[in-house]
């Protein structure tokens, strides 16, 4: 449970305050970026500690200061947690699936921002690992871990219909790409992000680019927009860009996949996301839980109980799911979108329990509830839409 979410006192500079929970009996590594012999099960305890030490009481900060955000970030990669997707073969912690859904729900319990930030990078560890370039994997993917390099990722505008936004055309040493990138998260966090174009025969080019204004010799340019003003984690900066004639030499090519392949991926991957949406309502029902006993009304308490039997029953199920192996789309959509709207529907319980001061704007309520709407439409598909309309309306 968040016992408390203090600002920075204003009396210290931020940094000072905010490397000293790094150092309380945390151990940091030293030499290699994840030894062999660390379990996951020590990886989720020290990522647990760091959690509660330090986000929780800084979850207001993270959320509204890009600064106090990398801080944080950087925070997870002194514990060697930023690449827990990645083969340790590659100096990654190869988390297995329980293993992954249950840090990435920790750490949307205590802060957003911080959750929906690193898993651009988890993934483009991931998408990184998965693909045919050797050459960026030795680049890459043995500092991920420990942050010392930050990848970033941008293709939900391949989700879009009609027109390809951004398309790459086959020339001599690679390719050009032409168009527009409507949603790229982590300006100025991130050095580098992997984006989607799609190619003349449909199929989706993944490749390295840089994550910052650049003209290259050959007059490509790559042009970025200031961060885009949005309801939640706004600290995480996500932007927009513009891609003119910018040549992607095959060096730098992750992977060429078919036109199917994100959708197919989606609905592989239709259910892990859940965990982002379900950290997000214990966030709530921590509060609630916190203001309940506060207040000491009966109903408040009820309304507690029955929201946590229902969080309860949702992860149990996610769980057996995953244990089981269970593949039905179907299934796992529903509690996908299950998920969903147990988020919005404990924030919403801790906004109305706390009152008028949840209206102001450094309230937890106010944030949890902010990063439940995001949550909600995040990588979000068609059928996910409906699913999650559905839950709100039986009938639809």
């Amino acid at each position: 449970m968040v016992d408390s979410e203090e600002s920075i006192p204003q009396n210290h500079s931020k940094l000072s305050i905010i490397h000293y929970p790094l150092s309380i009996n945390i151990v940091r590594p030293v030499s290699s970026p994840l030894p062999l012999p660390i379990s996951e099960r020590k990886l989720l305890d020290r990522a647990q500690t760091y959690l509660q030490s330090f986000v929780a009481r800084h979850a207001a900060a993270i959320d509204t200061d890009p600064e106090v955000l990398r801080v944080a970030l950087q925070g997870l990669g002194d514990l060697a947690l930023l690449a827990l997707k990645v083969p340790r073969a590659w100096q990654g912690a190869e988390f297995s699936l329980s293993n992954y859904y249950c840090y990435q729900e920790s750490l949307a319990r205590y802060s957003g921002a911080l959750a929906f930030l690193q898993t651009q990078h988890q993934s483009a560890g991931a998408l990184i690992a998965r693909g045919t370039n050797e050459s960026l994997k030795l680049e890459f993917l043995p500092r991920m871990g420990t942050g010392k390099v930050l990848v970033g990722i941008a293709f939900s505008h391949l989700r879009r219909p009609g027109e390809p936004m951004l398309r790459a055309e086959p020339t001599q040493g690679g390719y050009q790409l032409n168009g527009h990138i409507p949603w790229i998260t982590g300006y100025d966090f991130f050095q580098d992000f992997i984006v989607g174009a799609t190619l003349p025969s449909g199929e989706i080019l993944y490749g390295a680019m840089p994550l910052r204004e650049m003209v290259q010799p050959s007059g490509g340019k790559l042009n970025f927009s200031a961060p885009l003003p949005l309801i939640a984690m706004e600290s995480a900066q996500t932007a927009s860009a513009r891609v003119d004639e910018w040549f992607l030499p095959e060096e730098r090519v992750v992977a060429i996949r078919s036109p199917n392949f994100l959708g197919e991926q989606d609905r592989k991957n239709v259910l892990y996301p859940s965990s982002l949406a379900l950290g997000c309502a214990r966030g709530g029902l921590d509060l609630l839980q916190k203001v309940s006993q506060q207040k000491e009304l009966p109903f408040l308490e009820k309304a507690y109980n029955a929201l946590d039997r229902d969080w309860e029953d949702c992860r149990q199920q996610i769980f057996d799911v995953l244990a089981s192996q269970d593949t039905r789309f179907e299934l796992r959509l529903e509690l996908r979108s299950r998920a969903i709207d147990l988020a919005g529907r404990c924030a919403r319980a801790a906004v109305i329990a706390s009152g008028g001061s949840a209206s102001t704007q450094s309230h937890p309520a106010g944030r949890i509830y902010r990063e439940s709407l995001l949550f909600a439409v995040s990588g979000q598909t068609p059928d996910l839409m409906e699913a999650a309309l559905g839950q709100l309306l039986p009938s639809l």
